[in-house]
């Protein structure tokens, strides 16, 4: 009996000690998974904010955005950017005329209104179109810019300032369909008749409303009857323009050719020299006469300079 309960008590006591050996296993465990961090996991978690950092910095140079606007400004300023490459890509270009690759100055006007190149490299058979008192009819000035296209050809349109505040939109046909605005005074009146006051006034108020109109100002100026003095031509100089009148007269607006192409076209002919700055109109039979003389002109071995390729100081 002894013996039997002896043996009770040491299982009860075998039994007592391998609890206590698991318990104390099992708190081991708990503690090492919530107490202190392993190496490895507290390089992750500094890597993970240094990548946080860096995402935001990118994103925003000098703020971290905040709310859905700065996320929006972000995707507007990507579209743009987008936008812009795809013109690059395509040879496109925005905005009008004024945003176009510069063109070389390869040509100068000196005393006697003749258009001259700068240096030998350069034809000197070339003359200069130009139109006068406009714009007045969208079919003309079509019909005009139509030949003018046929043979490659640029030319400048002179125009009245009441007329463009009648027809603004038939400025915008001229400056769209990449011809060249020049500025013929508000009025056709002689400014030389006029106070220095008057007249600068017919000038700027003629680069005022042709800015408004299709956003460049004119570079070129032509006083009406070719008439003007110092002061104008002081005036035409700081608003940035070149003076000119010309010196080749078609005399389109004389009675003499009304009606008359061939009469247009043979004053021009007779009048002809390398760099001739031809004076016409817009016109119904300077209309008629354009496509004769431009392909008369070719046949001479002549070739239309872009006015856009003049300097804008004679010399």
């Amino acid at each position: 009996m002894i013996r039997h309960t002896t043996a009770l008590i040491m299982i009860a006591c075998m039994l007592l000690s391998a609890c206590g050996t698991k318990d104390e296993s099992t708190s081991e465990s708990v503690g090492s998974s919530s107490g202190s961090i392993t190496p490895t996991q507290e390089q992750q978690n500094e890597s993970n904010a240094n990548d946080t950092v860096e995402t935001q910095t990118t994103d925003s140079p000098s703020s971290t955005p905040t709310s859905t606007d700065a996320h929006s400004d972000q995707e507007s300023l990507d579209d743009e950017e987008i936008s812009s490459t795809e013109k690059e890509d395509t040879g496109e270009s925005s905005g009008s005329q004024a945003t176009e690759n510069p063109i070389e100055k390869k040509y100068h006007m000196n005393s006697n209104y003749y258009i001259k190149p700068n240096d030998k490299t350069s034809d000197s058979k070339v003359v200069l179109l130009t139109f006068d008192d406009g714009p007045k009819e969208e079919k003309m000035i079509n019909a005009l810019i139509d030949t003018l296209d046929k043979h490659d050809a640029k030319a400048i349109f002179f125009v009245n300032g009441y007329r463009v505040k009648s027809h603004p939109e038939l400025l915008k046909i001229i400056h769209e369909r990449g011809q060249v605005v020049g500025n013929h005074a508000w009025d056709h009146e002689d400014l030389k008749k006029m106070s220095s006051t008057a007249a600068a006034k017919q000038v700027t108020d003629v680069q005022k409303i042709v800015k408004e109109t299709i956003g460049v100002e004119p570079h070129f100026f032509r006083p009406p009857f070719g008439s003007g003095n110092d002061a104008l031509k002081a005036t035409v100089k700081k608003n940035g323009m070149l003076y000119m009148t010309w010196s080749n007269g078609s005399l389109d607006w004389d009675k003499s050719t009304k009606n008359k192409p061939e009469k247009v076209i043979q004053n021009v002919l007779d009048q002809l020299n390398p760099g001739s700055n031809i004076l016409m109109h817009e016109l119904p039979w300077t209309v008629e006469a354009l496509e004769e003389l431009l392909s008369k002109l070719e046949q001479k071995g002549y070739t239309f300079v872009d006015p856009r390729s003049i300097e804008l100081e004679a010399r």
